[in-house]
């Protein structure tokens, strides 16, 4: 084991090619007509489309992950091309998805499980078209589903928060209250309350309560203002370990951590420490879920013209979940809680653990 419980591993192996075109070149002209940028060889056959969410490719979240994902796609195969139209609100999903699809791209990926809807809607209008949609399960023989149960990640974290609090709060926040969201914050919570009962201790989760499934949100993903404001409220009432579930707004959160000694972060969707360095100080760990590796599945299924309504699930089992290293902190984690980790990993992978939420995907 690397520093800190294991790290996500690339759960598919995507089409492999002697060499890498178009790796970050700029392309040459594409029959992709509408707005958004582009990466790979214009000459590709094959043509993958992503929709973004609010917040944009370098959004340190889902949506920069899903490009990411794209492009690791495009440079394992040179017969892959990929562009992406940005939304700039929920207004823009529908009219993205359906020129993406009007533009015949081959698979066309909407990234958020706010465009669930969006995305059922357009696909039912192009019956003969593959689509894809991340965090959301849409039952429709075109669209290839990604989902992650992401409680157990952040059962993990939540376990990794009680045994590191010096002053017996933590706290949890989200963006907005959906299942992509709140499963992070029920499994949290349901790992404070496994330390305590293992441990005797009282730790309390601030912003979430798990029987009321209800808690704090920001009520968007790019008020970075009001993230820092939530968690500025939570440091006040004693929490020393922040665990913001709210992409790009969690950066607010961020801010106030690192204006308040003692206090640390684990950051959400991907490694933290690496997302947005300029943090890096605050990261205790990140409970990640690896959208990248998601979406290069996606791709290589329907390049490899496999099922259209396929579904993939991530999981601690098949890395598409998991918790990712202490970094900076790897010394002041004790070994014996980090043991405690590994050991809750191979629990929860075997399936003697099971973590309850509303929110996990429904197999």
């Amino acid at each position: 084991m690397r520093s800190g419980i294991a790290l996500i591993a690339v759960v598919a192996t995507c089409a492999a090619t002697a060499s890498l075109v178009g790796c970050g070149e700029p392309p040459a002209e594409s029959r992709y007509t509408g707005s958004g940028n582009t990466y790979g060889s214009a000459n590709a056959g094959f043509e993958t489309c992503m929709v973004t969410d609010a917040g944009g490719v370098d959004d340190k979240s889902f949506n920069e992950s899903g490009w990411n994902g794209v492009k690791a796609a495009i440079d394992a195969n040179p017969g892959v091309y990929g562009s992406y139209r940005q939304s700039n609100s929920s207004a823009d999903y529908e009219p993205n998805l359906r020129a993406s699809a009007d533009d015949d791209c081959d698979l066309v990926i909407g990234v958020g499980g706010l465009m669930a809807e969006a995305v059922a809607q357009v696909a039912g209008e192009y019956p003969d078209q593959r689509f894809a949609i991340v965090d959301a399960h849409v039952e429709l023989d075109n669209v290839y589903s990604m989902e992650f149960n992401a409680a157990q990640s952040s059962y993990l974290a939540g376990y990794l928060a009680a045994g590191m609090t010096k002053t017996g709060r933590v706290a949890t926040w989200g963006g907005m209250q959906i299942p992509a969201v709140t499963i992070f914050m029920d499994g949290f919570a349901a790992g404070v309350a496994r330390y305590n009962q293992v441990h005797g201790t009282s730790t309390e989760v601030l912003g979430w309560n798990v029987a009321d499934q209800n808690g704090s949100f920001t009520g968007n993903f790019d008020d970075t203002s009001a993230g820092r404001s939530l968690t500025e409220n939570f440091i006040a009432q004693g929490a020393d370990i922040i665990h913001p579930v709210a992409g790009p707004v969690g950066m607010g959160g961020a801010s106030a951590v690192q204006d308040s000694p003692g206090v640390s972060m684990i950051w959400v969707d991907s490694d933290g420490y690496e997302a947005v360095p300029e943090y890096k100080d605050i990261m205790l760990s990140s409970s990640m879920k690896d959208i990248s590796a998601a979406v290069r599945v996606a791709i290589d299924n329907a390049f490899a013209e496999g099922p259209k309504d396929g579904r993939y699930v991530g999981t601690l089992g098949n890395g598409g979940v998991g918790l990712a290293p202490f970094h900076d902190f790897d010394g002041a984690v004790p070994e014996r809680l980090k043991q405690e980790l590994t050991a809750l990993r191979t629990e929860i992978v075997e399936g003697r653990i099971v973590i309850d939420s509303p929110a996990a995907p429904k197999l």
